[in-house]
């Protein structure tokens, strides 16, 4: 037995895209600005400088001076250095974050 195809009158969605101005905002000019502001993307690039810097140089400063060539304490030092620039990170990131959702809520009070 044979089946039936059934025609739709219904254009799919890739004929509706087809035409241009099909949306509501066609005729509204498009937002080109960045999705995360640049103070965001400064603040990652410091603290990943800092992830290199701080611990690599907090290991060759404390190796001969610090710990008298004794590489294990220094490598230690310089392992809770990397993790205190993690916190201070953490720590910035939630803060903006709270900044922004107190921001939000004033704009939601002025309403």
């Amino acid at each position: 037995m044979a089946t039936r195809r059934i025609v739709s009158q219904e254009k799919s969605l890739l004929e509706k895209d087809d035409r241009i101005g099909s949306s509501p905002a066609a005729g509204e000019k498009s937002n080109i600005s960045p999705a995360v502001p640049a103070s965001v993307i400064l603040k990652l690039l410091a603290f990943t400088l800092a992830m290199i810097v701080v611990p690599i140089g907090s290991y060759f400063v404390t190796v001969d001076n610090l710990f008298q060539g004794n590489s294990t304490y220094a490598g230690g030092l310089a392992a809770i250095m990397a993790n205190a620039v993690l916190i201070g990170y953490i720590v910035v990131a939630m803060m903006e974050d709270q900044g922004e959702q107190e921001g939000l809520k004033d704009t939601k009070k002025d309403r």
